[in-house]
């Protein structure tokens, strides 16, 4: 299917050609119809991403203070390729899209195939032929409204979270400082609930379409015709409300809203405009200055628009769905007219020549709309498409048992190792396929994403063969040696056991298993096909420095103490890692790196373990104890300063002392005393080290690097602690090494 998409480093525009989403449980697959042109937010997007380096960094500070902090934690030669993989790569454009749903996932119920619906959100109503979107990100469009006009179904949400911040009541007078798509709409709304509106936009033709849609009276904000215009239908008291939906870098609007508001009226924000308030202005009449957050409530909530969790009608009446579906019926009814708002429909395949028209001011326009070819058969149909239900885990751990295959081939010396990668997120593109994609003996085979546009950068910047959505194409291929599961952490189980099971040689980062169940399948798998060539991404064992510190310090004869802090810092809010409903906690998803190191460091598995949480927070302490009596003792903590290193560790015994400060440097005091060099490094977590024992162990057949039961230990011992901190007490692993 083709998508446009625009690279934010080069500025570059494309339509490109990218695998079709997967259809996943909690939603539809739509095929879009028209999609909507936001010539505010999207044009100001087109125009940052042209932009020189120093010109995005002054438009963006929130995302250069970002780098600063990633430099304090990781260095700058992996912030580095982070920003740059980050900048390199193709993003989305589009939000608001109308079209018929060709798929339905499992768990919907509201819609069927064929049916019409409008779209929102900036990962899933996005400029593309077809778009995976979840249940409360969509409406049903009612009978009679024309798929174009459904297709301003998110903006016009926007603009009715706007009125509603307002709180506008019958026979007040309200002011509409810019009248672009959004402040056109603002202004119907306002006129279809009895407000007398005056809007302010230098542009004469759009005050003229203003005046036409409703609005009392309109001018230019440097004139004296709009203080006219409301101090005549205010009887000189000041406009109720002001909506501020103007753009750019004035600070007029701020400035006129202060002048033209009545005593203690409200000002509400909208768009994205200088607000450099004059404090005595606003200090004097009291004013109510309010935001309006995009469509409504559950705007970036992922509890409610990734997992389709409502928010009940009696506490919140207007939420995102809501208010797409409440725009949609005042449209079905003629309450709003978007007709002549549309400036120029486009067909699809001229997208990039229209948004360059548009960004060199060619195309004079308050919307455009895209076109899309006529519908075409679905690629794929009926339940094969639909995304299977997660299991509701249980408390059990497996023990390991293989069944009988016969061992993994070694490769002929010069035959390529063949890899497939699923998923290619953040870190598989930036930790991961960097090492990959330049080493002797590797062939990039297939790269498998829901998404296709990260399937579409992954293939451009890493030079995969192929891209493709349909995991089942990959597991079937003999060709594939070995596949990469880099998805998000509850499918990685699953993913997982089916890789086992069509006899592929599997690399999963961490965590292998979100539950004991989620464990024991993958276990099953090895059992069911003999097939336990199974590496999970733990890679701090392969550390260089680390490695080097554990030599120096050398074999050990009593038991040791191992203190092991995290200072993992808080998480930005949306981040998918807070979804602890289906993505587990932070400690369930990362600390078995933590585990992983401390038993390679004391060579055994744990037999017990002890977790107790701070209050309030997601501090952790978890205590694991050694056959030999060893115990070490791992400080997971979020609340800590963020220039302080993430990772500090030290191991004593036997007189001896083992010191690794954030993988930068490392020190042994014993009898002689040996200290790494000074001089700044990049932190070198192991992952190239890794990565290369991975696939030596997939060329040579032999052993992989880390064994089968020690993967279990770790992913076992990770799992308890969650047991440990429900009930209170030490949780004892049985059947442990």
């Amino acid at each position: 299917m083709k998508q446009v998409v625009q690279n934010y480093k080069s500025g570059e525009l494309a339509l490109l050609d990218v695998p079709v989403p997967g259809c996943k449980a909690d939603g539809v697959l739509v095929r879009s119809a028209y999609s909507l042109i936001s010539t505010g937010t999207e044009l100001m997007k087109v125009s940052e991403a042209g932009m020189s380096m120093l010109g995005k960094a002054r438009s963006r500070p929130d995302q250069v203070a970002k780098v600063v902090q990633s430099v304090a934690a990781n260095g700058v030669p992996a912030t580095y390729r982070k920003v740059m993989g980050k900048l390199d790569s193709y993003t989305p454009l589009g939000y608001s899209l109308c079209g018929v749903v060709e798929q339905v996932g499992a768990g919907i119920d509201d819609v069927k195939v064929g049916d019409l619906v409008a779209c929102a959100g900036n990962e899933h109503a996005l400029h593309a032929e077809l778009n995976w979107v979840p249940k409360n990100l969509y409406a049903p469009v009612p009978d009679g409204l024309a798929p174009r006009h459904a297709a301003f179904g998110t903006v016009g949400s926007i603009a009715m979270q706007g009125v509603r911040q307002g709180e506008s009541r019958l026979g007040e007078v309200a002011l509409v400082i810019g009248l672009g798509l959004i402040g056109q709409l603002v202004v119907q709304l306002l006129a279809a609930s009895g407000v007398r509106v005056v809007g302010a936009d230098p542009d004469p033709v759009r005050c003229e379409l203003a005046e036409r849609l409703g609005a009392a009276a309109c001018g230019d904000p440097g004139s004296a015709a709009v203080e006219n215009a409301v101090a005549e239908l205010t009887d000189g008291h000041g406009v109720d409300q002001v909506y501020l939906a103007a753009g750019g870098g004035s600070n007029q609007p701020v400035e006129l809203a202060a002048r033209l508001c009545r005593d203690r009226g409200r000002v509400v924000d909208i768009g994205k405009c200088r607000l450099d308030l004059p404090w005595n202005a606003y200090y004097e009449k009291e004013l109510d200055v309010r935001f309006s957050r995009s469509y409504g409530p559950g705007r970036y909530d992922p509890a409610y628009e990734l997992e389709g969790r409502d928010y009940p009608i009696g506490y919140v009446r207007w939420t995102e769905r809501r208010n797409l579906a409440c725009f949609l019926d005042l449209a079905a009814r003629g309450r709003v007219d978007v007709e002549p708002l549309i400036s120029h429909i486009a067909d699809f395949d001229d997208a990039v020549p229209t948004y360059q028209r548009l960004k060199d001011g060619e195309l004079k326009a308050v919307a455009v709309l895209f076109r899309y070819p006529e519908r075409q058969e679905p690629e794929q149909k009926g339940d094969a498409a639909r995304a299977p239900e997660a299991e509701a885990p249980a408390v059990t751990v497996p023990a390991v048992r293989r069944g009988t295959a016969a061992p993994s081939p070694a490769r002929a010396a010069k035959a390529p190792v063949r890899l497939a990668f699923v998923g290619a997120g953040n870190y598989a593109t930036s930790m991961l396929l960097p090492h990959l994609a330049q080493r002797d003996g590797v062939e990039l085979s297939t790269v498998v994403t829901t998404t296709a546009l990260s399937a579409a950068n992954a293939q451009r910047k890493f030079g995969f063969a192929a891209a493709t959505t349909d995991l089942d194409a990959v597991l079937g291929d003999p060709s594939v040696d070995a596949v990469f599961v880099v998805t998000r952490h509850s499918s990685h189980a699953e993913l997982t056991r089916k890789a086992l099971l069509a006899g592929k040689t599997v690399f999963v980062e961490k965590p292998l298993a979100l539950s004991e169940d989620e464990l024991a399948g993958v276990l099953a798998a090895v059992e069911e096909s003999g097939n336990d060539r199974l590496q999970v991404g733990f890679n701090r064992r392969f550390a260089p420095l680390l490695n080097e510190a554990r030599k120096r310090f050398g074999a050990r004869t009593g038991p040791a103490s191992l203190r092991y802090l995290v200072n993992a810092g808080r998480l930005d809010h949306g981040s998918w890692y807070l979804r602890q409903g289906t993505e587990g906690s932070r400690f369930a998803g990362e600390g078995g790196h933590f585990i992983d190191t401390a038993s390679w460091l004391l060579d055994a598995d744990p037999v017990s373990v002890y977790a107790t949480a701070a209050p309030g927070n997601e501090d952790l302490q978890v205590v694991l104890r050694y056959p030999d009596g060893s115990t070490a003792t791992i400080s997971y903590v979020t609340t800590g300063a963020p220039g302080f290193p993430k990772e500090t560790l030290d191991l004593v015994a036997d007189g001896k002392v083992l010191r690794l400060d954030d993988f930068v440097r490392a020190s042994v005091y014993g009898r002689k005393r040996w200290v790494s060099s000074r001089l700044p490094k990049a932190r070198d977590k192991g992952q190239s080290a890794e990565l290369a024992a991975f696939v030596r162990a997939v060329r040579t057949g032999g052993p992989m690097p880390v064994p089968l039961e020690s993967l279990v230990a770790t992913t076992a011992a990770t799992l308890a602690v969650r047991t440990g901190l429900a009930g209170g007490a030490p949780v004892t692993l049985t059947g442990a090494r």
